[in-house]
């Protein structure tokens, strides 16, 4: 008789790596995940992306993580287990979850498909289920979840590249959708370069808009351009670049979670433009009202989306072939991708390689 796995001895024991203190360290953590409830979701995880939430919430940088935190909201895999009443998924589907994991169904932004503007919605990791228990993230072995907050992935988008969509790629193609700077012929500037910055760039440009990339780092004009199809760079230290660029564009996605100055971003604005903010800087930004009520110009914000336009956005992704630029990495790497991430060593994201290097 075969020897049965681990998994199988413990249906409902998990493993993962965790963080037990401020210190953000990670470590191995085993842990327990509930049994697979009618309406639930269990699934291997294959993949699973390193947000620079992941930081701040291993660090307890924004003062809301519970310990022993395991982190991760981008996370892939496949399907071991449904529930009596699941309708949308099989053993074998390929899936993903990200940021959110339950709502109330209840309120006026459940009702309009925006759970992730529900007062009550329930994070990936480190906040409190429907049953009491803490959350744990795709830092591990497996997932149990809601069919409602389970995404479909498309066949023909790779698992490991499609993970960082889950959260970086709904938190820049909402925005796109919602302020109607979806539209050919457009033009739109996208501040900054990182993880959000290159996945706004790629959905922009397949919805037909001209994308201009504004940078501090002349260093990346290069690759704006050449790689990732940008039609034109400024360097927003240049001072005769921007003021070139002032009045040429009908939005700005600015995915910078810096503090900076944000009055030369709405110089760029025609009137009507807007400025949405997909990054969160940890201090207030200085907003001038002046250069706004001249221009009948909007500043507003995003963030990521409901589950009806995540699983929007994963289609579109797979139509138009669009994939984070990712840096495939094992599980006891984990900690040093957090160093690099810190100094902003990435191109463009970390996706762990969960299915091949996590040891129990």
């Amino acid at each position: 008789m075969a020897e049965k796995s681990y998994e199988e001895e413990h249906p409902t024991k998990a493993f993962g790596w965790a963080a037990r203190d401020q210190s953000g360290v990670l470590s191995p953590f085993k842990f327990s995940r509930r049994s697979t409830g009618e309406k639930d979701v269990r699934f291997k995880v294959l993949f699973c992306g390193i947000c620079h939430s992941d930081l701040h919430m291993a660090k307890n940088e924004w003062g809301t993580a519970t310990y022993p935190l395991v982190p991760g909201h981008e996370i892939v895999g496949e399907v071991t287990e449904v529930g009596s009443k699941v309708e949308k998924f099989k053993v074998g589907d390929k899936v993903g979850v990200g940021c959110l994991v339950g709502s109330c169904h209840s309120c006026d932004s459940c009702n309009n498909n925006l759970e992730n503007y529900c007062p009550k919605m329930i994070l990936t990791y480190s906040t409190k289920y429907h049953d009491g228990t803490t959350t744990y993230g795709g830092y591990s072995d497996s997932m149990v979840t809601d069919e409602h907050f389970v995404i479909r992935i498309p066949d023909n988008l790779p698992l490991d590249a499609a993970a960082p969509l889950l959260c970086a790629g709904i938190t820049v193609y909402s925005p796109l959708r919602f302020f109607n700077l979806d539209k050919p012929g457009m033009h739109v500037g996208v501040v900054g370069l990182g993880g959000l910055g290159h996945v706004a760039v790629k959905f922009a440009k397949a919805m037909g808009v001209k994308v201009t990339v504004i940078s501090t780092s002349p260093k990346k004009k290069q690759e704006a351009l050449e790689h990732l199809g940008a039609d034109s760079f400024l360097v927003s230290r240049d001072q005769d670049e921007m003021q070139a660029a002032v009045g040429t564009m009908d939005g700005v996605i600015d995915t910078v979670s810096a503090i900076h100055p944000i009055l030369p971003l709405i110089s760029l604005l025609k009137t009507q433009g807007k400025l949405v903010l997909v990054g969160a800087p940890e201090k207030p930004l200085e907003l001038p009202v002046f250069p706004l009520i001249m221009g009948r110009k909007i500043v507003g914000g995003s963030t990521i989306g409901g589950m009806k336009e995540t699983q929007e956005m994963i289609d579109f992704a797979a139509k138009n072939n669009i994939t984070a630029d990712i840096e495939v990495i094992s599980m006891d790497y984990v900690n040093t991708a957090m160093e690099r991430l810190s100094k902003t060593d990435v191109r463009y994201r970390f996706v762990i390689d969960i299915g091949n290097t996590m040891k129990i």
